[in-house]
């Protein structure tokens, strides 16, 4: 594994050059919230600098001493090399405390550790927000419009949390949050398949 000194010297190996990444991802650091857009980031930058690998591939030492070919010691240097580069920018990229737990991680072992532990913190905070999602229901005497936006925002919550949305979706769950003076308008909204985007469905409850 690489340590604190790695890390160092890492710093002045053409990181300018090759990982614009750095700049990207410490403007938003490593938080519990934002964990997938990080690693999709992260990902999406590695891909295209064909370094992707080093999240999905163990770097396996090799004993220099024995007889391993040129080609195997190529490949374990570029590895390493590779390996040691994204390790800081990963570092780098994260809150401190978690920074401080991974400076001695390669890439692969940190992506497997925060993957684990991140999911399960999205699973439980993905669980709360549907929850109040489906508990937002609209008031006798409330502005459609208040109500509405507030349902958005937890959509969007969810959509950050990685749970896409159809707009489909969005509808039905407007139409199921409506009080029972809405009945009517329900009943003639399915029975005559309107097909309506969410604005259009906003615009006809404000005629209401």
């Amino acid at each position: 594994m690489y340590g604190t000194s790695d890390l160092s010297t890492t710093q002045s190996v053409s990181l300018h050059s090759d990982f614009s990444l750095l700049s990207i991802l410490s403007k938003g650091k490593l938080i519990d919230p934002n964990y997938m857009d990080w690693m999709r980031n992260l990902k999406m930058n590695l891909q295209y600098k064909g370094k992707e690998y080093v999240l999905e591939k163990p770097l396996v030492e090799i004993d220099h001493c024995t007889a391993s070919t040129i080609k195997e010691v190529a490949s374990y240097n570029k590895h390493s090399d590779d390996a040691t580069k994204v390790a800081y920018i990963m570092v780098a990229t994260i809150k401190p405390e978690l920074a401080t737990f991974y400076e001695d991680y390669w890439p692969y072992g940190t992506s497997l550790d925060l993957t684990k532990n991140f999911q399960k913190n999205v699973r439980q905070e993905r669980y709360k927000v549907v929850k109040s999602l489906m508990e937002c229901m609209f008031k006798e005497g409330e502005f459609v419009c208040a109500h509405i936006q507030k349902m958005q925002r937890y959509v969007g919550k969810l959509q950050r949390l990685n749970l896409p949305f159809e707009e489909e979706l969005d509808i039905d769950l407007v139409l199921n949050s409506l009080p029972p003076s809405y009945d009517q308008f329900v009943l003639t909204y399915h029975l005559n398949n309107m097909e309506t985007t969410l604005t259009q469905l906003h615009n006809l409850l404000e005629t209401i």
